[in-house]
């Protein structure tokens, strides 16, 4: 099973820009679906971010659309999160989770967090003047 490993949040101004990565050791997230998702504090977990396993499929939070960007690069078995134009509304945990390798349909999107079986352990992102 992949252990994911996020990394590249931090504190930034707002209209700034943060690039989030998810790396898998142990196993791969080639013919995953995969998603991000984030908490702010004394908020529930909510979706950012999914893509289908084959790729053909990717949704955006309303909150999120066009300003961040989910891609994937399997030579490096990594997810990557750009982030523009940051706002303070963005901050919170960021986790990048997991399907089990060619599990569910291949161009379906899964936005909730229990249809997510592997999860990192998260990165803080802060959006602050």
């Amino acid at each position: 099973q992949p252990r994911l490993v996020e990394s590249g949040g931090g504190f930034v101004q707002p209209g700034g820009s943060l690039r989030l990565s998810c790396a898998a050791s142990d196993g791969t997230l080639d013919g995953r679906a995969i998603g991000w998702f984030r908490q702010a504090p004394g908020k529930e977990r909510e979706v950012v971010s999914c893509i289908s396993r084959t790729g053909a499929s990717t949704n955006y939070a309303d909150s999120v659309k066009g300003r961040f960007t989910m891609s994937r690069d399997n030579a490096k078995n990594t997810m990557y999160l750009q982030m523009n134009s940051l706002k303070p509304e963005d901050t919170g945990v960021y986790y990048c989770a997991a399907q089990p390798q060619f599990a569910g349909s291949g161009y379906v999107c899964y936005q909730k967090d229990v249809e997510y079986d592997y999860w990192g352990q998260g990165t803080q992102v802060t959006v602050s003047s």
